[in-house]
């Protein structure tokens, strides 16, 4: 008489789906609050565009200055970040059910570089001005002219007279040349290095 082995059979929950978006505003996204991340309650417009829909939970989403991507488990404080944040916003969704991570301890991440990413087409039609310190292309609504003069940019934190104009057809930039600053900067170097070239003769 043979010998019966009992074979244990484990199913695993397949881990669900998770998804990187960057969503234009206005966004259309309205959340709540959920137990493990945020619930989308409902997704309309750019947000629906972009594949979120009602039942996905948020993870992570864009930081106040748009550099970084920040755990989603808070909703009052995401909601700020949401609205301070440049556009597009980027957000990292699960599929249904965050049951994969656990929010609270996920880590504050890098957000994905802007500089030579692809814009798309509503982008690209506001694209008017480029940092020329870290490539951060400006297409919010808002005109750049009409920007205040404390404006800086969200990626590398540099004043408002370092972007120059850019071309999205073209890819090139306008009058990328140097800014009152740095000019003031290399003449003034020059003037001293003369007047110790100067000094240096009379005393010899």
């Amino acid at each position: 008489m043979s010998a019966r082995r009992a074979v244990t059979v484990t199913a695993k929950k397949a881990a669900a789906k998770q998804i990187q978006v960057d969503v234009d505003k206005p966004l259309g996204l309205q959340l709540s609050q959920g137990k493990n991340g945020l619930k989308v309650k409902s997704a309309s417009g750019n947000a629906a565009k972009a594949g979120i829909q009602a039942g996905d939970t948020v993870i992570y989403t864009s930081s106040f200055f748009g550099d970084e991507l920040w755990p989603s488990d808070k909703l009052g404080f995401t909601r700020s970040a949401i609205q301070a944040a440049p556009s597009p916003v980027t957000f990292v969704v699960v599929k249904g059910d965050n049951t994969s991570v656990d929010v609270k301890r996920l880590p504050k991440k890098p957000a994905p570089a802007r500089f030579g990413r692809r814009l798309s087409a509503a982008q690209k039609a506001r694209a008017t001005h480029l940092c020329i310190d870290c490539g951060y292309i400006y297409c919010d609504e808002t005109p750049f002219n009409e920007l205040p003069g404390d404006y800086r940019c969200p990626q590398c934190n540099a004043p408002k007279r370092r972007f120059v104009k850019f071309n999205a057809d073209t890819g090139k930039t306008e009058g990328a040349g140097l800014d009152v600053g740095t000019l003031a900067t290399v003449i003034g170097g020059l003037v001293g290095v003369a007047i110790l070239g100067y000094l240096g003769l009379s005393l010899s």
